[in-house]
């Protein structure tokens, strides 16, 4: 389990870019309109924010702002990539629950992210990350 996620594979130049690709573009769109926006609005949102689990709307509205714009800006970097997507994958399943599961439509955008994140986690980081830098002796 450590290898799958503190490891990353050569690949190819075209998968490297790939999964720069990937990283960026997703990292990239979670973070202004989810992740940063819920951060600069805690204080309105926390109270009428939903109840995962019974946490209560604080917690719940806490985890995704970790989800959506910290772990956006661990892919972003490419450091501890894989760990980072899997917060951001759990918190795509949270939102396409709370919408009944609507995979097409108005809810399209939730099951985008999850299969972005799902390829930045098969994929790993590629060459271009710091993933690369800090873990590269261990391949």
């Amino acid at each position: 389990m450590k290898r799958f996620f503190l490891t990353v594979q050569k690949g190819t130049t075209s998968s490297n870019l790939a999964a720069f690709i990937l990283r960026i573009g997703f990292g990239v769109l979670m973070i202004p309109h989810h992740g940063y926006a819920k951060l600069v609005e805690f204080n309105e949102r926390k109270d009428g924010f939903m109840d995962l689990l019974g946490l209560g709307g604080t917690v719940s509205l806490s985890l995704a702002i970790f989800a959506e714009f910290f772990c956006s800006i661990f892919v972003i970097m490419g450091l501890f990539t894989r760990l980072a997507t899997i917060p951001l994958l759990i918190t795509m399943l949270v939102v396409l629950s709370i919408h009944n599961w609507e995979l097409f439509g108005q809810y399209e955008l939730a099951t985008a992210f999850f299969i972005g994140y799902l390829s930045i986690l098969t994929l790993g980081p590629g060459k271009f990350s710091l993933d690369y830098l800090v873990f590269k002796r261990r391949r």
